[in-house]
């Protein structure tokens, strides 16, 4: 199986990248900085990186950004910011890269659990994770050729706790390495228009 993984330098990505080569996966790493080129913010990067890629089995999405700070302080610039990365980015991952995917090939983006969970300075995170849960599910019943698409919803990881933590009270880290093993299932099974949520 040929799998395009975007965001593949990140500590997620990396994880996924290793869960995909135990499965034997012919992965093809992008970035912003290594790998193939792709900035989610710029939709003629995105076709151009599916232009050189060719047809792959399955799209993986492990990119996306988005600013934290107090609803007061928050500007719609900075919205607009976190909406134009990891939401309408992912969003163009899958209208532009549909036709590069192979019939009954699959998309797996990446939300999070403040989706559904949210914490103070959160509101762009929250808001953009929610939207994607909505897309994915919305967007299952129309992919073409029996395309699938799903979404990963984690908390907190172990590997970040020590930096994230305090912004996170009481809730439960979950090392990358279970959130990777989400990824796989997305793109070995059957489900469509699943969020896969991973220590929520």
């Amino acid at each position: 199986m040929r799998v395009l993984l975007i965001g593949a330098n990140g500590l997620l990505g990396r994880a996924v990248h290793e869960a995909f080569n135990a499965q034997g996966y012919d992965v093809v790493p992008a970035s912003r900085t290594t790998g193939e080129h792709v900035d989610l913010n710029d939709t003629d990067s995105i076709a151009g990186l599916f232009q050189r890629v060719g047809m792959v089995d399955a799209v993986a999405s492990a990119a996306g950004v988005t600013p934290f700070a107090a609803l007061s302080e928050l500007t719609l610039d900075q919205y607009r910011a976190g909406i134009t990365d990891k939401l309408l980015g992912q969003i163009a991952l899958v209208n532009l890269g549909a036709a590069h995917v192979r019939d009954g090939g699959s998309f797996t983006l990446v939300s999070g659990i403040l989706g559904e969970d949210p914490i103070a300075t959160g509101s762009v995170a929250a808001t953009v994770n929610g939207a994607l849960y909505s897309f994915v599910r919305a967007a299952a019943i129309e992919m073409p050729r029996g395309q699938r698409i799903n979404t990963v919803s984690a908390t907190v990881f172990t590997e970040a706790w020590e930096s994230y933590g305090p912004y996170f009270p009481g809730y439960v880290p979950v090392p990358v390495a279970d959130v990777a093993r989400a990824y796989v299932k997305s793109v070995a099974g059957k489900q469509t228009g699943e969020v896969y949520r991973v220590g929520s």
